[in-house]
């Protein structure tokens, strides 16, 4: 048995809820059933893990085993993690009749040509997508399995969700992606979140939505003779969800929790000559935070909180698949990255 492997089983079952203890290592696997039934799962958490540690270690628990544990975990709890989207360009032209096995191996023996020490586990879903779990060491150091790298590519689509990578493996990790998959570039979109199926729902079209330009009423029609306070205040509200209907559809919108833009432009303040004399560009960030920014934005509208029509920055964010946006001293924009 590895040293580190009982620490990282651990850790494993730490993150697991009691909740789901049972179910998770019923999908695992590696415990006989007699075991699973010895478990009492009504018992404290710490006696529970204990009876499952021993157990494990009578089974001859070993690294690979525990990653495992660890996919299911990360498969089941996807929101847990950070992920950004990144997106294929310049599909290969045999890149249609990609399927599993070859991606697989090709994913694998690239980046293990790259890397000396590194640890890979992959795992096709029912929804076409295939999960990657990727643990990095280098040259001299074995792979850390604490803080892997998750991977999520939805096959035959361009779309990839990354989660935990940092800048010096990006590269290798960009590599054998492009290879497995067949095409000849991976960019960043510039989309962010916890919520995975979101995410996914986002670039993939996968909500309802209408997405067509306001166009404010005629004031005739906006002002009925009808008079009273209660009629006019119901009108305006109908008028308001019309509005927020058509900006960002009629039905639930993904889960999104955050918004940022960042300033590049001149600052214009004829009180604060030293800031408005410096030649080079104001830089801030400013980000808007809510368990659910695109259902708050579109009550804020709603209930007339927020103006109407809605700015173009904040309406975009569903049309353009965007929560990171660049506002330059040219206008609104976005990183050059390829659009969904």
């Amino acid at each position: 048995m590895e040293d580190s492997v009982i620490p990282f089983l651990e850790k494993a079952l730490q993150r697991i809820p009691s909740s789901s203890l049972k179910s998770i290592l019923n999908e695992w696997g590696f415990l006989s059933a007699p075991q699973l039934q010895d478990l009492h799962f009504q018992q404290s958490k710490h006696i529970l893990h204990n009876k499952v540690l021993a157990f494990c270690e009578e089974n001859g628990v070993r690294i690979r085993h525990v990653i495992q544990l660890d996919m299911i975990y990360n498969r089941e709890y996807p929101n847990k993690r950070n992920w950004s989207v990144y997106q294929f360009s310049e599909r290969q032209d045999d890149a249609l009749v990609l399927n599993m096995t070859e991606f697989s191996q090709k994913f694998k023996v690239n980046l293990k040509d790259l890397i000396r020490h590194v640890s890979i586990g992959m795992k096709q879903c029912e929804d076409d997508a295939v999960w990657i779990r990727v643990a990095w060491g280098d040259n001299f150091t074995k792979p850390n399995q604490f803080k892997p790298t998750y991977v999520v590519y939805q096959l035959h689509t361009p779309y990839v969700f990354i989660s935990n990578l940092n800048v010096k493996h990006r590269p290798l990790l960009s590599q054998a992606l492009v290879i497995a998959a067949k095409h000849d570039e991976i960019k960043e979109i510039q989309l962010r979140g916890r919520c995975l199926k979101s995410l996914k729902d986002l670039v993939l079209r996968r909500y309802k939505q209408s997405f067509q330009t306001y166009q404010p009423k005629p004031l005739q029609e906006r002002n009925s003779p009808e008079s009273g306070i209660v009629h006019e205040h119901a009108k305006r509200l109908a008028d308001l969800k019309e509005v927020a209907t058509q900006t960002f559809g009629d039905g639930p919108l993904p889960k999104l929790e955050t918004a940022v833009f960042k300033l590049e432009t001149k600052f214009k303040d004829p009180e604060n000559r030293i800031l408005t004399n410096r030649p080079e560009p104001f830089r801030c960030a400013v980000k808007f935070s809510s368990p659910s920014f695109l259902e708050s934005l579109k009550s804020l509208v709603t209930l007339g909180i927020a103006s109407a029509p809605v700015s173009p920055l904040l309406s975009s964010i569903p049309q353009k698949a965007r929560n990171h946006f660049v506002i330059s001293e040219k206008g609104t924009g976005v990183p050059s990255t390829p659009g969904p």
